[in-house]
């Protein structure tokens, strides 16, 4: 079943290629895999390969590779992604030495990967399982760490059907797991597996070091003024058509928008929804910038650096899969707002509990929850600290990992 799943996988991609971009990419992105691995590996060469199905997830593997080249220099990095959105964007990312996609699951490609590179320790971030990849590490000794990771009661390991049986098993050739929280760790021990350390979660101490080294943005400080600013990051559709609706009827508050698409076709949508003063990014100058109510970032790269001129923050994809990163805003204490669809991220959960974020179904409650921080300094103050103390109290996790890893 597993293999067919593979196969019917790789042939739908191939058959929507011609039709859809990410298709494309992925279908060619792994052409000649092979063939282009060799000619990247050097002879002699100690690797460690890391994999991160997309950007997220390497954002959760970033810290762990920036402290290995930094205090292992000796180790050549690999660096594979499965998902496009995660491969394009960070294809030429300095500090790793090969980055590539990963091949498809199949037990022909992981034999002659892992021969290939014959790396001397795997790490994988938070999800990602595949049985013939980690099958074949397990045959050739080699010890695969899982980092970051999560488990919940519903997901198939933990199920009593024979499928789940099978599945689980690739959980027994993972030499250890680095889990987020407590109960992940109760979830693996209750199939029988003790070799998990309780690690916490790495993006916290991608987020400190950001947030020390964010980049100056003088035509964003020079648009805010004195006035409060709304940092609206990874936003969608209808994360946007709530927003505008406020941002409409409240001229008084400054708003950033820096949506998940920058395509242009977006942006003139997003435009449209806007009556007040706006303009682009791109075609904004320090000059005059303050009379606009709303700036467009019609870039990337820029999100993480903006929350620091932000009073609070609008994280997106809430009213879709689930949201983005809130944590790079967390981290400059900004309270975070964001739609229905948050559960499934811990960070999210517990800083609701807290008090440092606040989750909207809907315009009546968007609109009740910003009017009640930028209408109460106290309730603004006190939701800031929570955030800024919650990152601050979590960091540490990857020298907790590189201890662990290299018996330090």
């Amino acid at each position: 079943m597993y293999r067919t799943g593979i196969l019917f996988y790789s042939l739908f991609v191939r058959v929507a290629s011609p039709f859809n971009s990410k298709a494309s990419l992925f279908v060619k992105g792994r052409r000649n895999w092979q063939k282009k691995l060799a000619q990247k590996i050097e002879n002699n060469a100690r690797y460690l390969w890391f994999h991160c199905a997309s950007l997220g997830e390497f954002e959760q593997g970033r810290p762990l590779i920036e402290a290995v080249k930094q205090q292992y220099p000796e180790y050549r990095i690999l660096l594979t992604f499965f998902s496009p959105s995660g491969y394009e964007i960070r294809k030429n990312y300095e500090l790793a030495d090969i980055v590539m996609y990963l091949p498809l699951d199949t037990n022909r490609n992981a034999r002659k990967f892992i021969r290939l590179v014959q790396p001397e320790k795997a790490f994988f971030i938070k999800y990602e399982y595949w049985h013939f990849f980690i099958g074949e590490l397990k045959k050739q000794n080699i010890p695969l760490y899982i980092v970051s990771a999560i488990f919940r009661e519903n997901q198939r390991f933990f199920k009593k059907d024979n499928w789940s049986k099978w599945y689980r098993k690739m959980l027994f050739h993972c030499s250890h797991f680095f889990v987020q929280d407590e109960r992940s760790g109760e979830l693996l021990q209750s199939i029988g597996l003790n070799n998990f350390t309780v690690s916490g979660d790495t993006r916290f101490d991608r987020v400190a070091t950001i947030a020390h080294s964010a980049k100056e943005i003088p035509v964003v400080e020079k648009f805010k003024g004195k006035q409060p600013l709304l940092v609206a990051g990874s936003t969608w559709k209808p994360d946007e058509e709530l927003l505008a609706e406020f941002i409409n009827n409240h001229p008084e508050l400054k708003v950033v928008f820096a949506p998940h698409e920058v395509t242009s076709a977006n942006m003139n949508r997003l435009e449209q929804l806007l009556k007040n003063p706006h303009i682009r990014f791109s075609k904004a100058g320090e000059n005059e910038i303050d009379r606009f109510q709303v700036l467009i970032i019609d870039s990337v790269g820029l999100l993480s650096s903006l929350y620091q001129y932000g009073t609070l923050a609008y994280i997106g994809g809430g009213f879709g899969v689930g949201i983005h990163n809130i944590l790079e805003a967390a981290t400059f204490g900004l309270p975070v707002i964001f739609g229905p669809n948050y559960e499934r991220f811990k960070e999210a959960v517990e800083l609701k509990k807290l008090g440092g974020a606040m989750p909207v179904n809907n315009f009546s409650e968007l609109e009740h929850t910003l009017n009640d921080f930028l209408s109460k300094s106290g309730r603004l103050e006190g939701a800031s600290d929570v955030c800024k103390n919650y990152v601050e109290k979590n960091v540490g996790s990857t020298n907790l990992i590189l201890k662990k890893v290299f018996n330090k």
